[in-house]
């Protein structure tokens, strides 16, 4: 016969038994549930050959890197070819990957973990090769801007390396192998480095939760789409350019020892912006406006004027801008103060029709200058994608 305190120890030491069977198997569920999305993220290949250069009509990854370089005075038309082969090659490994001819460090290259890298041609380039006359319409170099504060080691550039992924060990690896690659060529003139969510931590897509707590890109066109191909590709001009975009990138420096100590309505009416979901402060998101009319200004009466968004809404169709930012920190002062900001890229197919007069809105009236200040900034083009016979701008420098 068993006793009652026998019983009752029987029933807890089977109630903790099944218990602690339960909690191991959600261990080891928890585990494998684990181990297959890090394999998914390291396995995950982005498309490198087609119409558009890889990394920018994709998610937004984890981190990333851009790299600028100013060309050497040896280095011509031919050599630019002879650069832009072994880019090509290089991001093509990368983006399988794979490691790069002569890899000095193969056993770094783990998986393409979301590589994405594309090339960028600054205005400047075309003019050290006397290519001027090749310089597609719209892309321009940006006029100085009232709230600008440029410093040189983080503006300008002949040519830029754009490169991302989802994990840091592989983006470190892809840079090291490309900046090898250039370094005959060119030297660095600065390079900047960021970072985004990591996968899975919100919704996939290009929106961002900046470090002033509020969501950049819900108003981009939706990647994919006959919208986002209007706005951001070259559809007219040579054959190497269609296909291509122009690029803005902005360094934009963040004060956050005063913005955070307003409220939260005060930041919202800065933005004009709900900073829990991102939606204008109408209550609806410019995505789910029926049409391009709901999105302009006077569609939304009750952001204040000084708002960011409403100096930033497009005033004709015409003035639309893909925006891709990354998140920066660049260390702590000894009285605590951030050095942060965005690494912010636009993408647009005319750079002096679609950017421009967005920018000189903002220039002239947007309270969000009080609290942000460009740093850095450049313009670069970014040329057709290759096929699998070709190397990136091989039409240009052939």
């Amino acid at each position: 016969m068993v006793s009652r305190r026998g019983f009752l120890q029987g029933g807890a030491i089977g109630v903790a038994g099944s218990a602690i069977g339960a909690t191991s198997g959600s261990l080891v569920a928890n585990a494998l549930n684990n181990t297959a999305a890090e394999t998914a993220t390291a396995k995950r290949q982005l498309p490198f050959y087609g119409k558009h250069q890889m990394g920018i009509e994709t998610p937004i990854q984890a981190v990333t890197n851009l790299v600028a370089f100013d060309l050497k005075p040896e280095t011509d038309r031919s050599s630019m070819l002879r650069w832009m082969t072994l880019l090509t090659d290089d991001i093509a490994r990368l983006s399988r990957g794979e490691p790069v001819l002569a890899d000095p460090a193969p056993e770094l290259a783990i998986g393409p973990a979301g590589f994405s890298a594309y090339v960028g041609l600054g205005k400047s380039m075309f003019i050290k090769l006397g290519m001027e006359s090749d310089i597609p319409a719209g892309f321009i170099d940006l006029p100085a801007f009232k709230m600008d504060q440029l410093e040189e080691k983080f503006s300008g550039g002949d040519v830029v390396i754009h490169v991302a992924a989802d994990d840091p060990i592989a983006l470190s690896h892809a840079t090291r192998s490309l900046v090898r690659d250039s370094i005959p060529f060119a030297s660095v003139r600065w390079t900047q480095s960021g970072f985004a969510h990591t996968p899975g931590v919100v919704k996939s897509g290009v929106t961002h939760r900046n470090l002033m707590g509020q969501i950049d890109g819900t108003a981009n066109p939706q990647l994919n789409s006959d919208d986002f191909a209007s706005v951001v590709w070259m559809d007219q001009g040579p054959e190497w350019a269609v296909g291509g975009t122009q690029m803005v990138f902005r360094r934009i420096a963040m004060q956050l020892d005063t913005w955070d100590q307003l409220g939260t309505k005060s930041k919202e009416e800065v933005i004009g912006r709900k900073l829990a979901s991102g939606a204008p402060l109408t209550g609806t998101l410019e995505t789910d406006a029926p049409d391009f009319a709901a999105r302009l200004p006077n569609g939304l009466s009750v952001i204040p004027d000084f708002a960011h968004i409403r100096r930033a809404a497009p005033e004709a169709f015409k003035e639309r801008i893909f925006r891709r930012p990354f998140s920066y920190e660049a260390g702590i002062s000894e009285s605590g103060s951030v050095d942060v900001g965005l690494l912010w890229c636009s993408y647009q197919a005319n750079i002096e029709e679609q950017f421009l007069p967005i920018q000189r809105r903002l220039e002239e009236f947007d309270l969000l200058n009080k609290w942000t200040v460009p740093v850095g900034s450049a313009t670069f083009f970014i040329p057709k994608g290759p096929e699998p016979d070709s190397v990136i701008a091989q039409a240009l420098f052939s």
